[in-house]
């Protein structure tokens, strides 16, 4: 990686895993290549994981569910992690949660418990760090429109999103990153076929 606009860049598969220390005052940009592709997301102090991005605080801080540009990732120690600088989206969602095999068979039938699920990626991925089931939270789902209806009820219906639409975090400190690029097929979160996304990571101006 070098300073400036430049940055190293990754594309991830459709379905897969990906994960990358954010130097503080780094950038992270995530491209939807295809359009309507939910993105998993979890982030860690990269030198305490115990110190990890807290859905309820980050909902507290700003007082909204739903994330955008000027949206500050908050730890559960109350603490900033990361700052949504630049969105092209509008809205991302932090309720849904991450699809598993237990929720799949639970939601869409037992005969989806082999379907690979964003759980497995992030315990795969999770585990070249040193991290564990036990440091799986509350995940954030970019990209992913999940809206609330009048009787309080979630749905999960096609994304907000389009070919190329990206989103770019900048770090205020040292984070370690999680990205599942979600396996899901049985809800039109990913349109029914997951695509690639692009990780573009950034150093400090």
């Amino acid at each position: 990686m070098t300073t400036g606009t430049s940055a190293a860049t990754t594309v991830v598969p459709a379905r897969a895993a990906w994960s990358s220390v954010i130097r503080a005052g780094g950038t992270l940009t995530i491209t939807d290549l295809h359009g309507n592709q939910a993105v998993d997301f979890l982030a860690y102090d990269a030198h305490d994981p115990s110190v990890r991005y807290s859905a309820p605080d980050t909902i507290q801080a700003q007082g909204n569910i739903f994330l955008t540009a000027g949206s500050v990732l908050m730890s559960n120690e109350h603490t900033p992690l990361m700052t949504v600088v630049s969105d092209d989206v509008g809205r991302h969602d932090t309720v849904g949660g991450a699809c598993s095999k237990e929720s799949n068979t639970l939601r869409y039938g037992h005969h989806t418990w082999s379907q690979h699920a964003c759980v497995d990626n992030f315990l795969a991925r999770g585990a070249r760090h040193g991290l564990g089931k036990r440091d799986l939270v509350s995940n954030i789902n970019w990209y992913m429109n999940v809206p609330v209806e009048k009787d309080g009820t979630l749905g999960i219906v096609d994304g907000l999103s389009a070919p190329g639409l990206a989103l770019t975090l900048r770090a205020a400190r040292d984070v370690l990153v999680l990205v599942s690029n979600c396996p899901q097929i049985n809800n039109p979160c990913n349109g029914f076929e997951p695509t690639a996304v692009r990780m573009s990571v950034g150093t400090a101006e």
